[in-house]
């Protein structure tokens, strides 16, 4: 079967041409004949499968023989490669990747998939939710600390580092991590409530799987990576190093994916994140403040979750300017197997964080439930509350 890759593709060239120069580009093929190929790799050249003239939409096909088993960097270096270069095609974006079984079993995939994290924290049959750490940085690991308390006794079930935040003098993860935890194993105790805590250990790779093993060793119950920032090769060799789930944030992805004619879209990222060993991954919002296409952000989300191999199903995320009053706006898309996460939409919340955390819940409750928002913040104040602020619109300040 191969790599079959669609590709958006606008050209001066014919779609049959154009596609037939991205398969030899990426393959056996150069600008002009040479010498030195020889007869016999004829199999290893890319070929045009289809063409779909009416939507500028081209798919090559790959031969396996032409990759590298568990290696996404070379993947990519083929897939995704020099085509985006060629002065031939004005304009051409990588739309999906769709996987040989044999390529494709080659990589991990998740350790902690849907069921298990959900398991974890008790929400098998209702999604999870979660808060990032806010402000994104600037907090010590003390305050840092107890607003995850906070936070987990107002009922998260997930506290998460900002993507900025890695290891800066005024945090260091060593730190960080001990208080995050104490505080968190605090509200345990009082809850009776596991919070997994995303400790973000974006670093170069060997430095990445030294934080991971060290949030292992303090009793930490999940890791986070940037994927895009640090490399998929990262991420995978994170999610082999530790036992835990690993939450992917992806921070610079919208330099690539949110042009509609060129770049790349989230959905081969999705599907790379997960056969790298991704238990999470951000894929964006149906409302919220970060630019998402809804017919991507549903691809996307598929990706993660539907049947494929012998690979567990990762949690898609929806995050990006979320409070409660868009909890169901958001849920109705994407459903119970998923993470709606807020930040600001928390701890902004008039009475604080752990009202904010409150609210969140109760917004969950009444989506799960079927009953609006305004009938249940009758009788629940942390959501009127919440809902006096902000409402159910999608306004913001910047």
């Amino acid at each position: 079967m191969g790599l079959n890759c669609e590709y958006y593709v606008e050209s001066d060239m014919s779609l049959e041409k154009a596609g037939e120069t991205i398969g030899l580009e990426e393959s056996t093929g150069t600008w002009t004949e040479v010498e030195t190929k020889p007869n016999d790799i004829e199999y290893l050249t890319a070929k045009v499968s289809s063409v779909d003239e009416e939507n500028n939409l081209v798919v090559v096909e790959f031969p396996d023989e032409l990759f590298e088993e568990n290696n996404i960097p070379q993947i990519l270096s083929v897939v995704a490669g020099n085509l985006f270069g060629l002065s031939s095609l004005k304009n051409v974006r990588l739309k999906d990747i769709s996987f040989s079984e044999e390529i494709a079993k080659s990589f991990p995939g998740p350790r902690y998939g849907i069921n298990d994290i959900k398991k974890i924290v008790g929400a098998e049959n209702r999604p999870l939710f979660g808060t990032i750490i806010k402000p994104k940085v600037g907090l010590p690991p003390k305050k840092t600390a107890k607003v995850a308390y906070e936070a987990a006794m107002g009922g998260v079930d997930l506290v998460k580092d900002d993507e900025t935040l890695t290891s800066q003098e005024f945090n260091l993860i060593e730190d960080r991590i001990s208080e995050v935890m104490e505080e968190l194993d605090k509200a345990k105790e009082e809850t009776g409530h596991e919070t997994l805590y995303a400790c973000n250990v974006t670093a170069d790779n060997k430095e990445a799987v030294e934080r991971a093993k060290l949030v292992e060793e303090s009793g930490g119950n999940m890791v986070m990576v940037d994927v895009i920032t640090s490399g998929f090769s990262t991420l995978k060799a994170v999610s082999e190093a530790v036992d835990l789930p690993v939450h992917v944030h992806r921070a610079m992805h919208a330099a690539f994916t949110r042009k509609r004619k060129h770049g790349i879209s989230m959905v081969p990222v999705s599907k790379l994140v997960r056969l790298a060993g991704g238990s999470q991954l951000h894929t964006g919002s149906y409302h919220g403040k970060m630019h998402g296409e809804k017919k991507e952000i549903t691809k996307s989300k598929r990706a993660l979750r539907d049947e494929w191999f012998n690979h567990k199903p990762a949690l898609p995320v929806a995050s990006g300017g979320i409070h409660p009053g868009l909890v169901a706006k958001n849920l109705n898309y994407y459903g119970k197997n998923s993470v709606i996460q807020a930040g600001g939409g928390i701890h902004g919340h008039p009475d604080g964080t752990r009202e904010g955390a409150k609210a969140m819940k109760q917004a969950i409750i009444a989506w799960k439930e079927d009953i609006s928002l305004e009938e249940y913040s009758k009788n629940h104040r942390a959501l009127a509350k919440a809902l006096e602020r902000w409402g159910e619109r999608a306004e913001y300040d910047y």
